[in-house]
């Protein structure tokens, strides 16, 4: 139930969503008695995506969740094993017989295998299966199985989870897969931006782990002015939807703060 009304709420609550949602809405009543609450609506809809897609809200909003955890140490201790979550792979091409598609965080999967290779006896595994709502069976594993089966990979070495469909599934039913060994080291691969929420639900499902954060978005280039409407609306949508997010997982019980930290 979590992981539904999840999707359903973040179809409403999407500021980008919110926006072409009253212009559209605006401009229907422009044809009704209630023209004139049409015209405002469609200003107000205008002026929301002048300050949120010109604005700095989005890329301050971003930056402060991915400055929260630093990368390891370059000579910190080898891990014993590395966890690279999903949602580099786009959903129309998991499962498919042809190339892989990555999103715009495919640094989580360029990232976990380079790790791979640096630490040669660790264990890596990849979590991820469907987001899907509705009526789809491909799953990210498979995809990222043949993605690092392309690249010469040590696949022997690998293990996949192809079940969860968000962040706590991942923890959850990761942690039932590998079993980790207390006082055990496992370096986390995810965005920067997303890794307090997988931090804390990590710690939520009793599995302490290190911040591997790859995919920065809101770097300081971009401070304090996002010139491109659809590139502020983006970094709007990406830092309002991790926010709901720890606030959920918090409220939820799913996580023992609203801002994990280090």
């Amino acid at each position: 139930m979590f992981f539904f009304l999840s999707k359903v709420l973040w179809l409403v609550a999407a500021p980008s969503n919110l926006i072409y949602g009253a212009a559209a809405l605006g401009a229907a009543l422009l044809f009704t008695r209630f023209a004139r609450g049409g015209r405002r609506l469609i200003v107000g809809a205008l002026a929301a995506g002048l300050l949120l897609g010109s604005g700095p809200f989005g890329a301050y909003g971003l930056r402060a969740l991915e400055t929260r955890f630093p990368p390891p140490a370059a000579d910190a201790p080898a891990p014993a094993g590395i966890i690279v979550l999903g949602g580099a792979v786009g959903e129309s091409a998991a499962g498919e017989e042809t190339q892989v598609l990555l999103t715009d965080a495919a640094e989580r999967m360029t990232e976990g295998l380079a790790l791979a290779l640096k630490y040669p006896q660790a264990r890596v595994v990849f979590t991820g299966g469907t987001s899907a709502l509705f009526g789809s069976t491909r799953t990210e594993a498979d995809a990222a199985r043949r993605l690092w089966a392309s690249m010469g990979a040590p696949l022997e070495r690998f293990v996949f989870e192809d079940k969860s469909r968000n962040t706590i599934e991942n923890a959850v039913l990761t942690r039932d897969l590998v079993k980790p060994k207390p006082g055990e080291r496992w370096l986390l691969v995810t965005s920067a931006h997303h890794m307090p929420r997988a931090v804390g639900a990590f710690r939520g499902a009793g599995w302490s782990v290190v911040a591997a954060p790859v995919d920065y978005r809101a770097g300081k280039a971009r401070l304090p002015v996002v010139r491109e409407w659809s590139a502020g609306l983006s970094l709007a949508d990406l830092a309002t939807h991790e926010w709901l997010g720890l606030a959920a997982y918090r409220l939820s019980g799913k996580t023992d703060a609203l801002l994990p930290a280090p």
